[in-house]
């Protein structure tokens, strides 16, 4: 059997668990929240590895790219958190996109500067 069959068949037997087992959706319910804390904490700690080892060139940046760069990241996880109550209408799709763009923007120029600084 290849490695991608057993893989399959693993899948389709922890579905079929889930779906016939009772309480099976809650025991999936509960894994998936656990997970989704795991890579938030993470995400988190390797935000935090990242400013500690990067401090002195953030703070090299000045007050209006460090302002920018806090805001960008700020409101891209903002939109991350509340994306599900926003792409239920169309104004809030696009006001997810416009920001997402807007947070992006902001960063290059951030990187742009901290290129431009380092030479």
């Amino acid at each position: 059997m290849s490695a991608t069959a057993r893989n399959v068949l693993i899948v389709l037997v922890l579905a079929g668990a889930v779906y016939g087992i009772p309480g099976g959706g809650r025991t999936a319910s509960f894994v998936q929240a656990v997970l989704s804390i795991l890579i938030t904490v993470s995400i988190a700690f390797i935000g935090w590895r990242l400013y500690r080892e990067h401090r002195i060139a953030i703070f090299s940046l000045g007050d209006r790219y460090r302002g920018m760069l806090y805001g960008a990241l700020g409101a891209a996880v903002l939109m991350m958190a509340i994306r599900e109550r926003l792409w239920d209408t169309t104004a809030g799709t696009l006001l997810w996109f416009a920001v997402i763009v807007a947070a992006s923007y902001s960063l290059v120029v951030v990187y742009r500067q901290h290129r431009n600084d380092a030479y």
